[in-house]
């Protein structure tokens, strides 16, 4: 069985302004701020490819891509394992 990937990415406050309402739903929140689970990126370019892990108001699975401009990301984790569940806390 092969290990799942996931990327926690986090945007500098004044970036997530910008996005808005429009982006808010992919948002999660933990203790060391708001990010969102990617199970890809790409960051190659002026803008970042962003492979969102989303659902539908049903909780099926739902394929949402995003690109973000690259100066609004402040940091991306790269999280490992079996689960996409990703947290501090």
């Amino acid at each position: 069985m092969s290990e799942t990937r996931t990327y926690a990415v986090y945007f500098h406050a004044q970036a997530l302004e910008v996005l808005g309402e429009a982006f808010k739903h992919y948002l999660i929140e933990s203790p060391e701020g708001l990010h969102v689970l990617c199970r890809e990126i790409d960051t190659s370019g002026a803008f970042c490819q962003l492979s969102l892990v989303g659902s539908t108001p049903n909780a099926k699975p739902l394929d949402v891509e995003a690109m973000i401009p690259s100066g609004m990301i402040r940091l991306v984790i790269s999280v490992s394992g079996n689960e996409i569940d990703f947290g501090f806390g």
